[in-house]
Parts: C-alpha cells; structure tokens; sequence
C-alpha cells in the first residue's frame, strides 16, 4: 500500500477539506486528489463524499481511518528502529491546527537541521505518561497541576500564553463588536462539544466561565470541526471560543467573525513536559527557543496555571 496514499488520506480526515489537507502535505490539491483518488481505486470503495464546504468520510473511510493511523504509526517506528544516535525528537502538540503545532513550526524554521516527530495526543494523563516512560520526549499541555507534583523525573515550563477569540456567525447580537470583554459573555451560549470531562481544556473553560459568570455548553455529540462551524455560521445565538492560533478554514459565506478579548485577555496556557534526565541535543535546543512565558496584568489564566 503507497504510505504516501495513507497519508495523504488522514491529512484529509483531519482537515475535512482537500485544500487545507494540500496546504499541511505542501503539495498541490490536485496532488491530493490524485493520491485518495488512487488509494481508493487500490481499495475498491469510495472514503470521501466531496460536498460544497469540503469532504466527508464514507462510512468505508470511518472504517479504514483508525487503520490507516496503525499504518502511519508503524512506518514511524520503522524509520526510528534503525536510526540509533540519530533519532528524530518526538515532540506532542495536541492537534496540528493549534498553537502547540505553530511554536513546532517555528522552531523548525529557526533549526531546519532538526529531526522532529509530531505526534497528537489525546489528554495530559496520556501525555505525561508517554513522557515518562520515554515513549515521546516532550508534550505541550495546560498543567491542571503544579509542576512539583508532576511524577518524579518530569519537569515542566509555561512557554507560552495563547489569548482566545470569540468566535459567531454573522447573526449573532456580538459579531459586530470590535473586541469583548469576557463579563459581556454572561447571559451568552457558547458552545464548545469539544470539551471532555476530565481534560485539561475542559479544566480550563469551566474556570473562566465560572470567574466572569457564563456556561460552556457541551450538548451534543463532537462531530469535529467543520460541523462545529456549520452551526455556529448558522446560529444567531450560539458562539464559541478559539485561540488565536488556531487555524481554521472556512466557506466565504459563512461570514464568520473572530472577535478579540480584552479587559482582560482570557489566555490559554501552554506548558512544555520532559523527562529531566532525557540527553536529545534537539530538547535543550526546543527548550531554549521556547524560552518561558511572561505573565502580563491584563491577562486571566486559572489560579492552577501558576
């Protein structure tokens, strides 16, 4: 099977669109079509319905998705299994559209000699877990809990804040506001289905909606992204938050609004987890270009935060 197929597929899943997916790969969308155009000729079944606002997997494509990731993982232990000294720094971002990926990014642009694997993970206890037991070298995660009560042998460092933005569709009573503040949100449904019980973001949002006076909805089940924006581009009553960094994709017409926060800037924070003892040259290189982040008077983050 072309493991550039597979790839090529998920990058798809993922994005729900072919040309966010191309723009991830940094191949052409006609590339794209062509390899899940193959993949699927190789396969005997359709894995996308194309539709007007993007691609939606086939019950087929639900089907081969979690194998397809089984796929892309093996291939990655392949390559890591006969590279010892030379083995790439696997670094956790979470998911590839927030900030995390970005400062990854970033640091690669400013080290292209570095070997990286970015891998996403789930939640923090997963995440700390795979740290410790060396399975990635180093996670980006909101810490819910002091860094001194991490498991021996990890340390931690807040390394960067991510302001949010308020996210409506052209209906909504705040879409023409300039900024908002977050105790103008009382009395506002903000819908975030995304928000697992239990998870480190879900900490975080029950936290600000309890210091300025309003409630995360998290009805419904999570269908992703491009179904989160199709209701919030069509509701004149539902907004939800994103950070600044995250990057969305959407159809003009959805006229959705982004709309800063201020007095003061909810933001969220990211921490960096490694094992203490962990010797990658490519580690300390990520750590010094991460730097830590500086707090600032007209900012929330939680009182856990630190």
């Amino acid at each position: 099977m072309d493991l550039d197929a597979v790839r090529t597929f998920v990058a798809v899943a993922d994005a729900g669109q072919f040309r966010e997916a191309a723009l991830t790969l940094e191949i052409t969308q006609q590339a794209v079509s062509k390899r899940v155009a193959a993949l699927e000729r190789d396969l005997g079944a359709r894995l996308f319905t194309r539709t007007a606002r993007g691609a939606r997997l086939t019950v087929d494509g639900q089907v081969f998705l979690p194998h397809a990731r089984d796929l892309l993982r093996a291939e990655e232990r392949a390559a890591a299994s006969v590279r010892p000294g030379r083995r790439a720094l696997r670094v956790d971002v979470i998911g590839r559209r927030l900030a995390p990926a970005d400062l990854v990014r970033d640091f690669h642009h400013a080290h292209p000699e570095a070997a990286l694997d970015v891998v996403t993970l789930f939640d923090a206890d997963t995440a700390i877990s795979a740290v410790r037991s060396g399975t990635i070298d180093a996670s980006f995660r909101a810490l819910t809990l002091p860094a001194r009560r991490l498991p021996d042998g990890l340390a931690a460092a807040r390394v960067h804040d991510e302001p949010l933005e308020l996210l409506t569709g052209p209906g909504h009573a705040l879409a023409a506001a300039r900024a908002v503040t977050p105790a103008q949100l009382a009395g506002h449904r903000i819908w975030m289905p995304g928000n697992v019980a239990g998870t480190e973001w879900a900490a975080f949002y029950d936290d600000l909606g309890a210091a300025f006076g309003f409630t995360i909805e998290v009805t419904g089940p999570d269908f992703g992204t491009e179904p989160l924006l199709d209701t919030i581009a069509d509701s004149p009553h539902l907004a939800t938050f994103v950070g600044v960094q995250t990057r969305m994709v959407w159809p003009a017409d959805h006229g959705l609004r982004r709309i800063p926060l201020r007095d003061p800037t909810p933001v969220y924070p990211h921490s960096l987890i490694w094992r203490a003892d962990n010797p990658h040259p490519t580690l300390a290189a990520l750590r010094a270009h991460l730097g830590t982040a500086r707090e600032s008077e007209d900012t929330w983050t939680p009182k856990w935060a630190g």
